[in-house]
């Protein structure tokens, strides 16, 4: 209940949706009486768009959402396992080619430290792509994907039953726990490292964190574009969604 409700809230989040819904209220009615709210709510839908469509503003968001990513990686440290969390398959066919999105640093830092031996193990957490074909799962394209760059299998634990975050830190406390392993390292998103870590702290499994894929920039040094651009409106989408997602873990108890 609690994954399908999160996704129907997550739709609302959306400046989109937001500009949508006040269109819709503008042309709800057609009084004479009612024409000066109509072009009230079209300017105010056109301003959402506007705005949230502004590099520097997506820019602005993405800076305060990254700042309180914590970053505990410890280069001296041999860790038992890497924890690498999904989100980065955009999708994937039955005939094995992936496509990744924004996220696929996460993939790829993941593969270095393996490849470098920074860690013996990764757990590669992430569940069900399309309900329609349930054998295809995140976890394990990603692993397959490793698999193919030269790490080897039984280095790689699949873990393909986790749809959101809190999953993630569930079913990987099982299996280190079920392993013996202590010394963890968390890689994600900056933007969703909080969460992540926080999701980790409330399941009692201590864990370090390196968070990739850092988006935004400095505007000391480069200013962006102030034309709205549809990119920046997705990067205002996803804050948005993430300050969502943390507030809503936090009231479930889910993150700490």
């Amino acid at each position: 209940m609690f994954f399908w409700l999160s996704k129907t809230l997550d739709l609302l989040l959306c400046p989109l949706t937001w500009a949508l819904a006040l269109l819709a209220l503008a042309l709800a009615g057609s009084e004479a009486r009612v024409r000066g709210r109509r072009r009230s709510l079209v300017a105010a839908a056109v301003a959402v768009l506007v705005v949230f469509s502004l590099e520097p503003v997506a820019n602005g968001l993405e800076r305060a959402l990254e700042r309180a990513a914590p970053n505990t990686y410890r280069a001296d440290v041999t860790y038992d396992a890497v924890i690498l969390l999904g989100g980065v398959v955009e999708r994937a066919s039955v005939s094995g080619t992936p496509a990744y999105n924004d996220n696929v640093e996460r993939l790829l830092v993941t593969y270095d430290l393996l490849r470098a031996g920074r860690a013996r193990s990764v757990i590669v957490s992430g569940g069900v792509l399309d309900p329609t074909v349930p054998s295809l799962t995140e976890a394990g394209v990603l692993g397959a994907q490793l698999v193919d760059w030269g790490i080897a299998a039984d280095r790689v634990v699949i873990e393909a039953r986790a749809r959101n975050t809190h999953d993630n830190a569930v079913e990987s406390q099982r299996i280190t726990e079920a392993r013996g392993w202590t010394r963890l390292l968390v890689v994600t998103s900056a933007f969703h490292m909080p969460r992540a870590i926080g999701c980790f702290r409330a399941v009692g499994l201590p864990v370090d964190a390196l968070p990739v894929d850092y988006r935004a920039y400095d505007p000391s040094r480069f200013s962006g574009s102030w034309l709205p651009r549809a990119s920046a409106l997705e990067r205002s989408t996803t804050v948005l969604r993430e300050w969502f997602g943390r507030a809503v873990y936090r009231l479930r108890g889910y993150s700490r």
